[in-house]
């Protein structure tokens, strides 16, 4: 019986690996698709979300199975009901990858103000959920803590777009309805970021049995 729990387990791991890795091709084909006014790649991305959505509801069910089937005490049932925490936040990184891919239909091409600040937070961004990910895998304590506290790059990033384009605007008058749609972009990341968290505060509770209680 332990084995097959193992291998159901197991299963679980491989599904979350799948998934983180469509959240992270959905946000950079999404951003590379404002970058670079590549409109190929904004629907490569709003179809990597559905991609997601049917991983979310394929763990669910696996999951599900788990519980009812396994029966886990304990260590094993934090595991399970930790994943069904971080799927819902990988959902949610999905669909904000989907809604940056939606602005390029209105903002995108060479030379955007803040196109640096954004790229690298997007690397950033990415690197969140890669580790927040493998960290549940690996039951890496100190990889998690290491994406809680990597959470401050990516804001200080979205801290530079937005003094970028506020500069823009001030000095030459540049588009209002570009900035917003940029600054939007950025809090977009900056959201993906915080649900990396969520999702490292999970594997936390996964493996010490606490979380963080916010007041």
């Amino acid at each position: 019986m332990r084995n097959k729990f193992d291998q159901q387990l197991e299963q679980l791991h491989l599904e979350l690996i799948k998934m983180g890795a469509l959240c992270e091709e959905a946000i950079s084909a999404s951003v590379k698709a404002l970058l670079d006014g590549d409109q190929s790649m904004a629907e490569k991305s709003i179809a990597r979300e559905k991609d997601i959505d049917q991983r979310e509801r394929d763990i669910e069910s696996l999951c599900m199975k788990l519980l009812l089937q396994q029966q886990p005490v304990a260590r094993d049932l934090r595991t399970i009901s930790s994943a069904l925490k971080m799927i819902s936040d990988m959902e949610r990184i999905g669909d904000q990858a989907a809604d940056i891919a939606e602005i390029t239909r209105h903002t995108s091409g060479a030379s955007l103000p803040g196109q640096i600040h954004i790229s690298e937070m997007t690397r950033a961004a990415v690197k969140m959920v890669t580790d927040s990910v493998d960290s549940f895998v690996k039951k890496d304590l100190h990889m998690a803590q290491g994406v809680i506290q990597y959470d401050d790059v990516v804001d200080q990033y979205f801290c530079a777009v937005k003094d970028e384009l506020t500069e823009m605007i001030r000095q030459s008058g540049g588009s209002a309805e570009q900035a917003v749609d940029l600054l939007m972009v950025a809090k977009y990341l900056e959201r993906i970021g915080d649900h990396a968290v969520n999702i490292a505060e999970w594997v936390i509770y996964s493996i010490t049995g606490t979380r963080k209680i916010e007041n």
